[in-house]
């Protein structure tokens, strides 16, 4: 752990600010990363079929400025400030007044407490670095699951990868069980994807939630993984059956089941030992 002479509460202070820095940015890769894709993959058809290019205007996490989706007119830098413009701005457009999506402010709030939770418990240490990189990478593969129902292989995989390297020395588990956390992770979702279709001879979720469960195999360890599933399955069950209770949703309608396993995986990866141990307290009386 580093030390600067200031006290947790400055510490946290200053992580807040750079939450809501962070989580600017997380909106804008929530938004663009899956345009990015879908422009790629259309070029990349294109160019297999030997069509000509579409007339596109280049798309980066960059460029062109932010604008309001609704009268495209460029936002301004004092109307983009963090969580504090929109509540300036009451929540609307200040060119078209158009009501401003509440994912923006809560995905800027949240990546403050996250933030401030990691450098108030930990300080400035590796473990509260990894634990910013795990939950900001989770925040935004939850933002875009809940978008498109996809789960990118360019977001995963790159998880999986640091989860590994950051247990190379032990920081959380040891090496050997992040290795068989990951390979486990992958192959216990699909079996059970298989075993559905075969059933079924329908796709109960897609190649992305095995990938996501690789990784959280690969930063939690394979003593997790059982956490993670029953947690993700209860929550996503429960939240199926509500839909269809309260919302009228067809049985057959589709969830995104990334984000339960991201909340879970969280949770298993701040809380998981006081969970595990509290278990089995209750069960060895």
């Amino acid at each position: 752990m580093i030390e600067i002479g200031l006290s947790p509460a400055a510490l946290a202070t200053m992580g807040s600010v750079f939450g809501l820095l962070i989580g600017s940015f997380l909106n804008v890769v929530i938004l663009r990363f899956p345009l990015q894709l879908n422009a790629e993959w259309r070029r990349d058809s294109r160019d297999f079929l030997g069509l000509e290019p579409e007339p596109t205007v280049p798309l980066t996490l960059s460029r062109p400025n932010s604008r309001c989706p609704s009268c495209k007119v460029s936002i301004r830098p004092r109307h983009n400030i963090p969580l504090i413009s929109y509540i300036f701005l009451r929540g609307r457009c200040n060119a078209c007044a158009e009501p401003i999506s509440p994912r923006y402010p809560f995905v800027e709030l949240l990546s403050a407490l996250l933030a401030t939770f990691f450098v108030y418990h930990f300080g400035l240490s590796a473990v509260t670095v990894y634990g910013l990189i795990l939950s900001y990478t989770l925040v935004v593969l939850t933002g875009i699951d809940l978008q498109e129902k996809l789960l990118p292989d360019q977001i995963t995989l790159p998880l999986l990868w640091i989860g590994l390297f950051a247990n190379l020395s032990g920081t959380f588990v040891p090496l050997t069980d992040a290795v068989v956390g990951a390979i486990a992770g992958y192959l216990s979702l699909w079996i059970v994807f298989w075993i559905f279709k075969l059933l079924t001879g329908k796709e109960g979720m897609g190649y992305g939630d095995f990938k996501l469960l690789a990784a959280l195999g690969a930063w939690l360890g394979w003593q997790m993984l059982p956490m993670v599933i029953l947690l993700s399955t209860a929550v996503g069950a429960a939240v199926s059956i509500a839909g269809i209770i309260f919302a009228g949703r067809s049985r057959d309608t589709t969830i995104a089941f990334g984000p339960f396993m991201a909340v879970a995986g969280w949770i298993a990866f701040v809380w998981g030992d006081n969970i595990l141990s509290a278990y089995l307290a209750l069960f060895s009386l």
